[in-house]
């Protein structure tokens, strides 16, 4: 098998736009800035996305434990542990990032407020200093999947026009791959 599933592809690809747009439309900045009621459709667009991104990726997870993946591309020992360490540091972000962005809020008191008005109250007792703590963590951490995300586009950008393997176009749809009177 030379190609990833398309459901497999569809899982990555929306995670990518997912966590993008997440992470574009994150509010930041300190807390009496993030929950201003002039805030507020930024915020509960941002924590929308988050909670797509976690659910997105347990089912992306449950996915790949049944999908058959393609044969890995043959190269030097180094790279392919370093994309398997990337691949695994992204998968632990796409947990981590959001499960920090909730545990954050619900420490510090606020609710998590999703589009459409549903809001979920902290379950937890608060403590405002590790909530704010660990809202700090989710920056840090949404920052730290930007970058690894960028690496690894660059990875498979390098894969395609310098080693000329196939690694990137088993992640591709096949229709944009061979396009219209192509095969």
């Amino acid at each position: 098998m030379d190609r990833h599933s398309a459901p497999a592809q569809a899982f990555h690809w929306l995670t990518a736009v997912l966590v993008l747009a997440a992470f574009l439309y994150g509010p930041g900045g300190s807390e009496e800035r993030v929950y201003s009621h002039a805030r507020d459709f930024g915020r509960q667009l941002h924590e929308t996305l988050g909670m797509s991104v976690l659910l997105l990726s347990l089912a992306r997870v449950a996915w790949r434990l049944v999908d058959p993946r393609p044969d890995p591309v043959v190269v030097p020992k180094w790279m392919g542990r370093t994309a398997r360490l990337a691949q695994g540091l992204l998968f632990v972000l796409l947990f981590a990032v959001p499960l920090a962005g909730i545990a954050g809020a619900w420490l510090e008191g606020h609710p998590l407020t999703l589009l459409g008005g549903l809001e979920m109250p902290p379950p937890v007792a608060t403590s405002h200093e590790i909530g704010a703590s660990i809202a700090e963590l989710h920056t840090w951490l949404g920052d730290a999947i930007l970058w690894l995300a960028g690496a690894h586009a660059a990875a498979a950008l390098l894969h395609h026009f310098v080693l000329r393997d196939a690694v990137l176009v088993s992640m591709l749809p096949r229709w944009l791959v061979t396009g219209p009177g192509r095969r």
